[in-house]
């Protein structure tokens, strides 16, 4: 009998042509270094880095710590008070409020206060800078109203110049009017 042979299995070979660079290896690759350790630098942690990281390891779980303590204490506390805050709150509530619109008050009383005294401190200021300069704003002042005295005169003056052309050119015309008509009649 003839023997029969089972075809063998074939290997295909896939070739890539992309390089994907990326970090600070790209130049080494170029002119012909490892090329085993393309995507991972070989730089690692600095001391500083190092440094921070075990000087922060232990702040913070001492701060995550206490962070828990807190919320267990505050659960606790809210349990052993809850029932107490429920038997006396027809006496809290009315004491919360009081206590509150106390408070609000002193603040309040507090700001207006401060307010006043800010608004004293600017007036003083404002009066010590004003004092030297008081004869230079008069003198001042007494210029520019000079200027618009001046001023208002000159319109005034051009305002009856144009009034009196105007008076006249209205009497000419009821003149001519008044020729005319006498003439035509």
């Amino acid at each position: 009998m003839a023997e029969r042979t089972q075809p063998q299995p074939q290997q295909i070979q896939v070739h890539t042509t992309h390089r994907y660079d990326t970090g600070a290896n790209t130049q080494q690759r170029y002119e012909g270094g490892n090329h085993n350790n393309t995507f991972f630098p070989e730089k690692g942690p600095s001391t500083s880095q190092i440094l921070a990281v075990i000087a922060g390891l232990p702040v913070g779980g001492t701060l995550l710590a206490l962070a828990g303590l807190t919320l267990a204490g505050t659960l606790t506390g809210m349990a052993v008070t809850t029932p107490l805050f429920i038997l006396f709150s027809p006496v809290l509530l009315p004491a919360t409020i009081v206590i509150g619109l106390a408070v609000a008050g002193f603040l309040t009383s507090g700001a207006c206060g401060l307010t006043a005294l800010s608004s004293f401190s600017w007036l003083m200021n404002y009066i010590r800078q004003t004092q030297g300069t008081v004869p230079e704003q008069l003198d001042s002042a007494k210029r520019r109203m000079a200027d618009v005295a001046g001023y208002v005169g000159q319109k005034t003056k051009e305002v009856g110049q144009k009034t009196k052309e105007v008076g006249q050119d209205i009497q000419s015309k009821a003149q001519d009017t008044k020729r005319t008509t006498t003439t035509t009649t």
